[in-house]
Formats: structure tokens, sequence, C-alpha cells
């Protein structure tokens, strides 16, 4: 039964969604469930064309916004909101101000799973890493009673978090097409931190909806030089790539737990 159900994802720009957790957010709005997106920024720095052409900050966002719409109406998204924090600065904005805008989200939404990136941002961005941090922080005080958010609404507790991961084989797929994924932050180089098996603790059979993903990803068109050889693949290559986005670690759970595998992210609460 999926009657009440409601999955709320908290990622760092637009696009995210779809490159990310498209196929989980596509099934589980055809099943029923009620899903949701808070993004913290709309990708002002996310330009991949020539610099010549680069629109600028205020164009970028209001471009990334529009697709995002667009790919949230594929996914079948119930709703999206916005931090409003700018792209590439996000972990040095107020920790009490972000985690303040999410408590609020959550204890409006009243989500029994939260969907966001793992502690390493799945290949060190540190808008990932920050948007994580400030989920886990938001979850603790959305259950805090004596933690006051802006709309001042009564606690609640999430019942699930998950941190959508890649796994060794999704890795190799990207890194086959794509390339290493490798950046600087701080003089260090970052990169690509792929999940072994039994590291993953949830499996979600996605086969039913790889097709919405790609067709919601193919909105972010402002994105796709980034991903340019995944375009010209065949059908079934893109079909083996979007069902292996379906893995997830499950970071803590009040309804289940051990190390049995699952294979749906509600498990415990249907």
């Amino acid at each position: 039964m999926t009657e009440n159900l409601k999955l709320l994802a908290v990622l760092a720009h637009p696009d995210d969604e779809s490159m990310g957790v498209g196929g989980a957010l596509a099934k589980y709005a055809a099943e029923g469930v009620e899903t949701r997106l808070v993004c913290a920024t709309r990708g002002e720095r996310g330009w991949f064309g020539p610099e010549e052409a680069n629109p600028g900050f205020a164009r970028l966002a209001e471009i990334r916004t529009q697709e995002l719409d667009a790919a949230g109406k594929v996914l079948g998204l119930k709703e999206i909101n916005f931090l409003n924090y700018v792209d590439g600065d996000l972990d040095r904005a107020h920790p009490e101000d972000v985690i303040g805008k999410i408590v609020a989200h959550i204890r409006r939404i009243k989500p029994q799973v939260v969907v966001t990136f793992s502690h390493d941002g799945n290949y060190g961005h540190p808008d990932h890493i920050a948007i994580s941090q400030f989920t886990h922080a938001a979850i603790l005080c959305a259950a805090d009673t004596t933690f006051n958010d802006p709309e001042e609404r009564s606690p609640h507790r999430v019942s699930k978090l998950y941190y959508v991961v890649d796994s060794e084989e999704m890795a190799m797929v990207l890194k086959k097409y794509l390339g290493d994924i490798e950046f600087f932050v701080d003089g260090q180089a970052r990169g690509e931190s792929p999940w072994k098996d039994w590291m993953i603790t949830t499996r979600v059979d996605l086969s039913s909806a790889w097709k919405t993903a790609w067709d919601a990803i193919l909105c972010h068109r402002s994105q796709l030089p980034s991903i340019a050889p995944l375009l010209d693949l065949a059908e079934d290559e893109v079909r083996r790539l979007l069902t292996l986005q379906g893995t997830f670690y499950r970071a803590y759970s009040l309804v289940n737990g051990g190390r049995e595998r699952e294979t749906d992210l509600f498990e415990g609460l249907r």
C-alpha cells in the first residue's frame, strides 16, 4: 500500500535528481508515493559550453530552474523547492540558516524516507558533501521538540535516511564512457568513490523506470555537454547504465536493520 508514503530527496543542484536518483524517484512516483525535491542551489556555475557564450549567473540560474521544472514533471515529482544558495558556495553557507530551512520542509512534508548524497559527495563535490551534512543535522533537528524552525511547525521524525551511492559496476561503466572524474579542491585531487558490493544495503529494481529517468536527464539541456559520450549510446547500454542507478546505503532506519539486502526504500514501512 502506497497511500500516504512520502519520499523526499535533498540534493545540491538541478540535474542531481535525474542523473543521481531519477530512476528511483520515477519508480516510486509511478507507484503512488508522494515524491518531492529540495534543491539547495540553482546551478549558477554549471556551464559547459564555450565561455564566450556563458549567459552569466542570473540567466543560467533561470535556465537550469526551467530545466529542473521540466525534469520534475517527467519524473512525477509532486513538488520542487529551492533553498536559493549559490552553486559552489554551499559549504560556506551559515549552518543554522540552511538547517532551519530543511527542517521546515521536513516538518511540513513529513516524509518517512529521505534521500541525499553520501558523506563523500559521491566524488568529492563540496556542495554534495555540504548538503549531506546539513540534511543529517536537519533530520535530527526536525524531531527535536526544542528546535524552532522559521515556520514553527510541529516536530517530525524521519523513519529512514538513505545515501544515493555508485556501485563499482556503475563506476566502471561511467569511466568507460566519460573517463576519470578528477578535480582539485584545496590542492588535493578528488574523484569517484565507488562503493563495494557488500557496502550497498539496498538495490531498487529500476527496470520499469530507466526510460523515464533518461527522459528527465535529457531535460537538462545545458548540462548535456558534460555527458556527451552517453548521448550516442545504444538504448540497451543506456538501460544498463540507468538500471545500475538503484543502489543505496541505508544510513539509518527506525524500522529495520541487519545485513539482509533491501529491495525497497520503504521496507519496514509498508
